[in-house]
């Protein structure tokens, strides 16, 4: 049974900066692990990806803001967001896909970007 810890939540000034991380456990078959998001009335969207080889892959709109990055042994995952913007508020849910398994998600931490 896989399970995600999640955290790094919180609230932060327009501009300002947080970091997520995501610890995977119960599989060591672990090819691509990111983060999708889902703000108030809208639809889960993609953030970021990365697999075991280091290739990543990101929204438009958080290019050249966030950087995902990933700690192989320890099946960790992290997402650095720097200057934030009041529309990356949203819920933030670790995904990893463990083939032939389906992704599996996280529970969510919430990040509320506001003055």
């Amino acid at each position: 049974q896989v399970h995600l810890m999640e955290s790094g939540g919180g609230l932060v000034q327009p501009g300002g900066s947080l970091t997520l991380s995501c610890v995977a456990s119960g599989n060591s078959n672990i090819y691509l692990m990111g983060y999708h998001r889902q703000a108030p009335g809208k639809e889960r969207e993609f953030v970021a990806s990365i697999t075991t080889s280091g290739g990543t892959n990101y929204l438009d709109s958080v290019k050249g803001r966030f950087t995902i990055s990933r700690d192989n042994p320890k099946n960790t995952v992290y997402l650095q967001m720097n200057n934030l913007k009041p529309e990356d508020t949203a819920t933030y849910y670790c995904q990893i896909i463990a083939p032939p398994n389906p992704p599996y998600y996280g529970q969510g931490t919430q990040v509320t970007v506001s003055a």
